[in-house]
């Protein structure tokens, strides 16, 4: 009588245990939940109809539904924040989809990093020029100077905390997706380099197309943002040019950096162009730069469709303008997937 011997599986191993999160971790942790504290404090008490912070003759108080229904969203997303903070430091945070993750994160960066890098320059140039501060408007202030102190502060301490965490996740997660310099992609084994196959070939011109698509989108937000920060008044209402100051150029030349910074990764990510420049500082321009074209661009577009009592302070040059931005993020944005999704098949 003959024996039938059953195949063996083969078993794969079990990924090793997420240690929890050390003493560094949680403080980190803790100080990027805290830090939201303030803002949805505030916004909750001027949806219940307080009026802290907020000069009389301030446009919040032109339109209550509006109001509450803009400070609702901000609510919603700074507490995102606090999901976020716990997911990234979390063991059972590993076993979340990517997407699911990522997703939350790009538009955490493209709303976060405008503030983070503007706010500081404006107190400088503001200091420089002795113009007063940066919040200061034209002859009706929108708030009490305290709150822009309070609320900027508090997403600049906030942004530090939520990116560290997350460029510790993304680090122990993804790492080897950017490992080596942008120009040796295809020996850090980018299958679309590597070989012919039709789908990474497929995959490789999905990238460049969602790249060069983009890009050239892009040109015309970061060409206002640029004119807008140069003092050019093309585009802008009589209500915009007269309340400018330092600040809105100042934000309008940030604006026009981050649309540079993400054309400029993006396609070098693409196109596999930057020599021994490492991949991850790539990634990065390409992922800070599209999200504040798709998500600070979406962000002011929500705004200006906002229903107003007076006149619309925005021209359908500006309402353009910030829709255009936000589909080339989003395009940008696909085009960076694309690239990783090749270097992880």
């Amino acid at each position: 009588m003959t024996q039938t011997s059953t195949p063996s599986r083969v078993r794969t191993p079990a990924p090793a245990p997420v240690p929890p999160p050390g003493r560094g971790v949680r403080a980190v942790r803790a100080v990027a939940i805290a830090s939201c504290l303030p803002y949805i404090t505030l916004k909750v008490l001027w949806i219940a109809g307080s009026r802290v912070g907020i000069p009389d003759g301030s446009t919040l108080l032109d339109n209550r539904i509006a109001m509450a229904i803009g400070n609702g969203l901000s609510v919603a997303l700074d507490a995102a924040v606090v999901v976020l903070a716990l997911l990234l430091t979390q063991p059972w945070g590993r076993r979340v989809p990517a997407w699911l993750l990522a997703l939350p994160m790009w538009v955490a960066t493209g709303l976060l990093a405008p503030i983070m890098t503007g706010y500081p320059l404006q107190l400088a140039v503001t200091a420089f020029s002795g113009s007063g501060s940066p919040s200061a408007g034209a002859d009706e202030p929108f708030l009490h100077e305290w709150v822009f102190a309070v609320v900027y502060g508090g997403f600049i301490v906030q942004g530090l905390a939520l990116g560290a965490l997350f460029v510790r996740y993304a680090h122990r997660r993804w790492g080897y997706l950017w490992r080596g310099p942008l120009g040796g992609e295809a020996a850090a084994g980018d299958p679309g380099a590597a070989g012919p196959g039709q789908a990474s070939g497929r995959r490789r011109a999905s990238a460049r197309a969602a790249a060069v698509a983009g890009s050239l989108l892009a040109l015309f937000p970061g060409a206002m943002h640029l004119l807008w920060a140069g003092g050019s008044t093309a585009g802008l209402g009589a209500e915009r040019i007269a309340g400018r100051t330092d600040d809105f150029q100042v934000l309008e030349g940030v604006s026009a950096g981050f649309a540079v910074l993400a054309v400029t990764a993006t396609l070098m990510l693409a196109f596999r162009r930057g020599g021994r420049l490492p991949l991850k500082a790539a990634v990065a321009g390409a992922w800070a730069g599209s999200g504040v074209l798709g998500c600070w661009g979406g962000w002011l577009l929500l705004a200006s469709l906002m229903p107003t009592d007076g006149a619309d302070p925005h021209t359908p040059t500006m309402v353009l303008t910030y829709a255009v931005s936000m589909v080339a993020g989003f395009l940008l944005l696909s085009g960076v997937v694309s690239v990783l999704r090749r270097r992880a098949a």
